[in-house]
């Protein structure tokens, strides 16, 4: 007489249980592990851009590229005039800041929040005439329980 091999009906459902169990734990870490990828980038694009508008501005104060408005008091007037560069003082070519505008990592736009200088600091409009400071679009709050709009 030959004895069968194979799992019983009751072995499958405990295994299968089991695995559903452990499948319902390691979901949400990963949900948090994939947003937090998301904020070290969002991150590193608000420190790009903000550098770059720095370095803008130093350039400007500087007069090693053709001045922008006074009214922008050497501030660039848009985020793509960053990418597109400016024209420098004595010279037939142009600077550029920033290769690309970055797209941000919770909207998958490169639409950003800008404020001039003459806007308040948490204001959510842009004034226009110049960019003083970017910040995210995104609704809801980070890791660390601030609004990424206040990043």
């Amino acid at each position: 007489m030959r004895t069968q091999r194979g799992f019983t009906l009751l072995e499958m459902l405990v295994t299968a249980t089991v695995l559903m169990i452990l499948a319902s734990a390691v979901m949400p870490m990963a949900r948090n592990g994939i947003r937090r990828e998301r904020e070290l980038e969002l991150r590193r694009d608000l420190r790009e851009m903000r550098h770059a508008i720095d370095d803008y501005k130093s350039k400007a104060d500087q007069q090693k590229i053709k001045a922008p408005p006074p009214e922008n008091n050497g501030y660039p007037e848009s985020l793509e005039k960053l990418v597109d560069g400016e024209d420098m003082v004595g010279k037939t070519t142009k600077m550029r800041f920033l290769r690309r505008i970055p797209v941000d990592p919770f909207t998958n736009k490169p639409d950003w929040g800008k404020r001039s200088i003459n806007d308040d600091p948490t204001s959510t409009g842009w004034g226009g005439g110049n960019v003083f400071d970017v910040y995210s679009m995104a609704p809801g709050t980070g890791s660390n329980g601030i609004p990424y709009k206040e990043w």
